[in-house]
């Protein structure tokens, strides 16, 4: 019994250290697709043709209806996600998606425009805005990471999961739950199939609280 306790606590503190899976299976969707599948942590879907995520400014139109499967968390944390897709069409796009409601959500990953692939953020608070990092050569895979802290939301990419990069820093409210996990969207196009893999969210205490612990120490 000892050592089954020493081995739980192991589990639980490399797990503390270096994230977890989340369990897809357990996830949910918003705007499900027709065709998807979940093996061995791998999320395949065939994106929906005619989708996106926009608010009003620059095009006059707001759309809400792409594929996103998503978990709920309340406070901050660390979560990133190798991404993939078959991109033809202009604005096709893959990568993770952080949501509060219609009105306040930030996405971010590859978006492929005029033949070129980038590197894309929309960030959105009543109204829609995009900035994008072109590459000067098509990529097979990209890993995002979004680390929320405190009102802002750090976006980073990395080509092998070792040096990361920041593309964006944007603001999100705190003290809020928000859904996060994977989106796709084919807004010109008729669909692509998209690939996400190793989706892990790791949980961050909060800072508020680390200085209110360290400002109120019990001891002497």
């Amino acid at each position: 019994m000892e050592i089954r306790k020493i081995v739980f606590c192991l589990i639980a503190g490399i797990m503390a250290q270096t994230g977890f899976a989340q369990t897809l299976e357990m996830m949910q969707w918003f705007n499900e697709p027709e065709h998807w599948e979940i093996k061995s942590g791998r999320l395949s879907m065939d994106v929906t043709p005619q989708t996106d995520y926009w608010r009003i400014s620059h095009y006059g139109f707001t759309v809400d209806d792409a594929p996103f499967l998503y978990t709920v968390r309340g406070g901050e944390f660390e979560v990133k996600v190798k991404i993939s897709g078959d991109y033809s069409a202009r604005f096709d796009q893959s990568g993770l998606m952080l949501r509060i409601d219609q009105e306040n959500y930030i996405k971010a990953g590859i978006e492929f425009v005029d033949g070129k692939y980038n590197l894309s953020t929309v960030v959105t608070h009543k109204t829609s805005d995009w900035s994008i990092i072109p590459l000067d050569r098509p990529v097979r895979f990209v890993w995002i990471k979004a680390v929320r802290r405190l009102d802002a939301v750090e976006i980073f990419y990395s080509f092998d999961d070792k040096e990361y990069v920041m593309m964006r820093n944007a603001w999100m409210q705190d003290n809020c739950p928000v859904m996060v996990g994977m989106m796709a969207a084919s807004p010109d196009g008729t669909g692509f199939k998209a690939d996400f893999d190793d989706f892990t969210i790791r949980h961050l205490p909060d800072l508020r609280r680390l200085q209110w612990l360290k400002e109120n120490s019990s001891e002497e």
